[in-house]
């Protein structure tokens, strides 16, 4: 899809990436940055979301090649896992069209707020292995599917709750748990963007500026977590968290500010 944009603020939007793509490589939550940015700028819903894609696949794709690359992800081992992720969001992009996002918005603060008291909270969390609650290919099987559909239905949180099950349940570090996430992210991110280009949704321009952005963030961001681990990614994920929680409640037409009498 065409849509006339000067230069400027292609540039603006494209810097606005780099640092989405640089947070969204530690913690997830890249597209608290880059969501608001395009629609100030006038992008309308369907196509800012299809666009983000773009720009975030080069994110999520950066950062998996520099987390592979340092070795803490084997992509062939885990390209089952991906696939299921992928397959998982293509039907979610699929069904954005016809549920609404209502029930999603008002929950997902909520559960938000738990994966950041959990990371906060719970003692022992750094880059070594715990006791495992539940073998990788169950989760990549039964969870994985679910939250790949959930991001392309919907988005905000997903790489949070790839973590939540990476670490609580799988019981792999944080560094191995990020660089895994990475690389699921990726393959939904493909998943939902096929079924959005397909649709003609896609800004095409500004996308791949801002993938360049977000590529070039990403590895910076990655290196920062390989150099400092858990001390860096712990702190992230939880800031991030919090901030997708603030700005889901900063709508006034979610439902959760009603319940609560906001």
């Amino acid at each position: 899809m065409s849509i006339d944009l000067s230069l400027h603020l292609i540039a603006l939007l494209a810097l606005a990436a780099f640092l989405a793509g640089f947070i969204d490589s530690i913690a997830g939550g890249g597209g608290l940055i880059t969501v608001p940015a395009m629609l100030l700028a006038g992008i309308p819903p369907l196509q800012m979301l299809a666009t983000n894609k773009l720009g975030s696949l080069f994110g999520s794709g950066s950062a998996t090649l520099a987390y592979s690359r340092a070795g803490h992800v084997d992509v062939a081992r885990q390209l089952p896992m991906a696939l299921m992720c992928g397959g998982g969001s293509v039907f979610g992009a699929a069904a954005a069209s016809f549920v609404s996002g209502r029930v999603l918005a008002a929950v997902l603060p909520l559960l938000l707020i738990v994966i950041a008291l959990y990371f906060a909270l719970k003692p022992g969390l750094g880059d070594a292995d715990r006791r495992a609650r539940m073998a990788a290919t169950t989760y990549g099987v039964t969870l994985v599917p679910l939250i790949g559909f959930y991001d392309g239905l919907f988005g905000p949180g997903t790489g949070s709750f790839l973590m939540l099950g990476f670490v609580m349940l799988v019981g792999w570090g944080m560094l191995r748990a990020t660089a895994h996430t990475k690389l699921l992210n990726f393959a939904s991110n493909i998943g939902a963007f096929i079924y959005f280009a397909i649709s003609g949704a896609v800004v095409w321009k500004l996308g791949l500026a801002m993938g360049v952005g977000q590529f070039f963030g990403a590895q910076a961001g990655s290196r920062l977590a390989m150099a400092k681990g858990a001390r860096v990614i712990r702190p992230l994920l939880v800031i991030t968290c919090i901030g997708m929680t603030l700005k889901l409640l900063s709508d006034p037409a979610n439902p959760l500010r009603v319940w609560i009498g906001l």
